[in-house]
């Protein structure tokens, strides 16, 4: 595969990298086994880059890579860690946090659970509402330079903010919900504004949280995506579907399948829209396998005109996620409201 440069500091990492949240968070745990073995495949495909947070499993979800990584592994694998939500006991998250003082006590404990002495690139998992990002950008700064962090993401936040968090410290990557489902970082200046300033995009949900994957027909029993991610309900799911099924002739022309075929329009992205890196959760080394395809498929100009055809921008029935969770989103403000956050 060939790399990608995240950011100006010469991070170099493959066009996928694997999100590890599935496999201590959601609908349930991963089988501990399955979940390491996913961990050595990616590795060992050249996957180097995991992506976890100190809220994914309140912590399991750390202790999970560590002991993936314990047998020498850790000088193969990029970390990327998000903090700042907070959970209370029952798994309810309750707030998001920013400060210095909360920036540096995160990081203590991840670095104890992930058994190492850095990170390779530490973020905020949203703009924290109390505090400006030039507060927790700062520390984040201190840290880099006393050698415990390599380098500064950040996650869900507008034009503005990277603007202003760029300015304290160059950023690496910004990583931001971006599929054939979820276009607006296309016309909402996210994308221009990181390609301006020399800064990667690490996507995640490029299979819409399981709709693009081609398979998902009707909500089982209890799926809470149903109550939190709205294009899963009934009255969005046909129509979310039915632009799903217009992708099946596409994919079938290159002889993968639908999810393979949403993974490549994202990787190809980055030929137009500056370095974009698809985040692929997954729980089982096969997976990996299905990614590693989908990374080797070359869309064409012609292939990209009839995807977009086949699922316009805005014809998606459903907001990304329910109300309450979008209300915390910067990257789904306008720019004038994401530059006055935290002030």
């Amino acid at each position: 595969m060939r790399t990608r440069t995240l950011g100006t500091g010469g991070l170099r990492v493959a066009p996928l990298a694997l999100g590890c949240a599935g496999m201590s968070d959601h609908t349930a745990p991963a089988d501990e086994a399955d979940a390491i073995a996913t961990i050595h495949a990616a590795l060992a495909a050249g996957v180097t880059l995991l992506d976890t947070a100190d809220f994914y499993g309140m912590g399991h979800n750390e202790d999970l890579i560590r002991r993936a990584l314990r047998d020498g592994d850790r000088e193969k694998a990029l970390l990327s860690v998000k903090f700042g939500g907070l959970r209370g006991p029952d798994g309810d998250f309750v707030g998001i946090e920013g400060r210095p003082a909360h920036v540096k006590n995160a990081l203590a404990y991840s670095l104890r659970r992930l058994g190492t002495d850095h990170i390779d690139i530490y973020r905020p998992s949203r703009l924290a509402p109390d505090t400006p990002i030039e507060d927790t950008i700062g520390a984040i700064s201190e840290l880099v330079q006393a050698g415990y962090v390599r380098h500064i993401g950040l996650s869900e936040v507008g034009p503005e903010t990277i603007r202003r968090a760029h300015a304290v410290h160059p950023i690496c990557d910004v990583q931001i919900e971006y599929s054939l489902f979820s276009r607006d970082p296309e016309t909402n200046g996210i994308l221009d504004t990181c390609r301006e300033l020399g800064i990667g995009v690490t996507a995640y949900g490029v299979l819409a949280h399981g709709l693009l994957t081609g398979t998902y027909r009707q909500p089982a029993g209890g799926d809470p995506r149903i109550h939190w991610l709205p294009r899963f309900h009934p009255d969005n799911l046909a129509t979310n579907l039915t632009l799903v099924d217009r992708l099946r002739p596409l994919a079938d022309a290159h002889g993968i399948s639908v999810a393979q075929l949403a993974t490549a329009w994202v990787i190809a992205r980055g030929r137009e829209r500056g370095t974009v890196v698809a985040v692929l959760g997954a729980r089982r080394p096969h997976r990996i396998e299905e990614a590693l395809a989908a990374a080797d498929v070359t869309l064409t100009e012609a292939d990209l005109g009839r995807m977009d055809e086949a699922v316009p921008a805005g014809a998606v029935a459903g907001t990304r996620y329910a109300a309450p969770l979008m209300a915390l989103l910067d990257s789904e403000r306008g720019p004038k409201s994401s530059a006055r956050t935290g002030n």
